[in-house]
């Protein structure tokens, strides 16, 4: 049980340094840097003038269709990398297992652009 304990001692090693790093480059930013915000730099920002319109307002649904289907496109890929190296050792059930995969993934983008979601009026 030691030995496989004295594995993770790199790891932790690298954390304690990156976090050491962190640490000592924010506070040497709040005590080289002179902290003196203006009203200008504190007011919010939107598009380069002040906002006319309450923020709570309801955002259109197609901003987070097009969210999501980022996130499950860039998952897909995120899916196929270490599917692509290890291709050679899982075999011909690793290769169509993936090809289901992806098909399920094809139905469901052919789904959605016949139900118009991708349409941007």
């Amino acid at each position: 049980m030691d030995a496989m304990l004295v594995e993770y001692l790199p790891i932790l090693i690298f954390f304690a340094i990156a976090t050491a790093i962190a640490g000592f480059a924010v506070g040497a930013s709040y005590i080289i840097v002179q902290q003196r915000p203006d009203a200008q730099k504190t007011s919010a920002y939107e598009c380069g003038f002040e906002a006319f319109d309450d923020s709570r307002n309801k955002f259109d649904v197609r901003f987070y269709v097009v969210a999501i289907l980022f996130i499950i496109f860039d998952l897909e890929v995120a899916f196929l990398f270490p599917w692509a190296i290890t291709l050679g050792k899982i075999g011909v059930f690793g290769f169509w297992s993936m090809m289901v995969f992806l098909a399920i993934l094809t139905i469901g983008f052919i789904y959605e652009w016949k139900k118009g979601a991708l349409e941007w009026e």
